[in-house]
């Protein structure tokens, strides 16, 4: 697997080019009543913020657990209302029964789990809940736009390379049950946001060099596909919502 601090090392490319979560998830957190004025929050794998900023908006009292000392500073600059843990999920020291709420953003498929679930078992309060999601640059359902039959000509280059250690950001039913094996949670409720965006070359060019498996240089040709393709593309991308409640 690749390094998890490959990000940091690209975390101004990050913070401009990775769009936000969409507002639909936002709205069923509240709805739910799981964000709301006074929560409790602890944040693993916080990045630049792109979770941790809504939730500060909503009137959380958010902890963001953030390994990576560049994101770090961008999240302490950019947030001071959180209270930024420079660690990571496994190494992290939380207090006992001390959140309503724990979140990984785009994070989870990097963390031990085995040591990640007891970790926040501990420190969530009976009742409490435990929300994961992603963006998925991607939808099956969606058309085949012109911009993805490139992306794919890229990767459909690339040399045969064994299966991921985890389940791909589609295989949400592989991810409740991952998350839920060891007892310390159940799930929930399972949702799924499709929405589109449509980005610049730049984006473009930013948002692919932080993939973790795509190099410079395949970035630079999918932000030449952009070019060719008129300056601008229209994005279809989905957002698997898994929220858990703690465990006895």
């Amino acid at each position: 697997m690749v390094d998890s601090m490959h990000f940091d090392a690209h975390a101004g490319a990050y913070e401009r080019g990775r769009p936000p979560y969409p507002a639909a998830l936002w709205a069923r957190l509240r709805a739910g009543g799981l964000l709301r004025a006074g929560t409790r929050v602890v944040e693993l794998g916080a990045g630049t913020g792109l979770a941790t900023g809504p939730m500060v908006r909503a009137g959380a009292s958010v902890t963001a657990v953030e390994p990576g000392r560049t994101f770090a500073d961008i999240l302490r600059r950019r947030w001071p209302e959180a209270d930024v843990q420079a660690a990571t999920a496994e190494d992290v020291a939380l207090p006992p029964a001390a959140f309503d709420l724990a979140v990984a953003a785009t994070a989870v498929h990097w963390f031990d789990l085995d040591v990640v679930l007891p970790t926040l078992h501990r420190a969530v309060v009976p009742g409490g809940h435990f929300a994961v999601w992603r963006n998925a640059f991607g939808d099956p359902s969606a058309p085949v736009t012109p911009f993805r039959k490139r992306v794919a000509a890229i990767t459909d280059r690339r040399r045969a390379v064994p299966p991921p250690p985890v389940p791909g950001e589609f295989e949400t039913a592989a991810w409740v049950e991952r998350l839920t094996g060891t007892g310390h949670f159940t799930c929930s409720s399972v949702e799924c946001f499709s929405w589109t965006i449509e980005l610049r070359t730049d984006q473009i060019r930013d948002l692919f060099t932080t993939f973790s498996n795509w190099s410079s240089g395949e970035a630079d040709e999918a932000a030449r596909a952009v070019d060719d393709l008129g300056g601008r593309v229209l994005e279809y991308y989905t957002t698997p919502l898994i929220i858990l409640e703690r465990g006895e």
